[in-house]
């Protein structure tokens, strides 16, 4: 399989993870001492761990630490929106669409050497 694709797909696996881990807690274990939501979210992190780190591998492969790191807060975007308004129920701003029109210019910047590359 392309190393693309499975670093892509891991990375939005464990960022679902990742995701839950730090933000599921403030739905399901608000009325719980914060520190069972810890030890919830390090167990959940355990299992977002065993998907990125092969993740990051695999990708970097194919693409240096900056690329793979703009893909991550890429992703990271394109998985807690839809996360915070679908399950949170918090309202879908604009601000989101801004701070992914940002990201569009770090993927810019971070990749634009190998958009030359293939081109030249």
């Amino acid at each position: 399989m392309n190393p693309l694709y499975s670093t892509v797909g891991l990375l939005c696996l464990s960022n679902l993870f990742m995701t839950f881990a730090w933000y599921g807690h403030l739905k399901e274990m608000a009325h719980r001492p914060w520190i069972y939501a810890a030890l919830l979210s390090w167990g959940i992190a355990f299992f977002e761990y065993l998907l990125q780190v092969p993740a990051n591998r695999i990708g970097h492969t194919v693409m240096n630490v900056g690329q793979l790191k703009i893909l991550q807060e890429v992703i990271t975007l394109s998985i807690f929106v839809p996360f915070s308004v679908l399950y949170l129920k918090e309202p879908l701003k604009f601000d989101y669409l801004w701070a992914g029109l940002c990201l569009l210019g770090a993927v810019f910047f971070v990749f634009r050497g190998d958009l030359a590359a293939a081109k030249g």
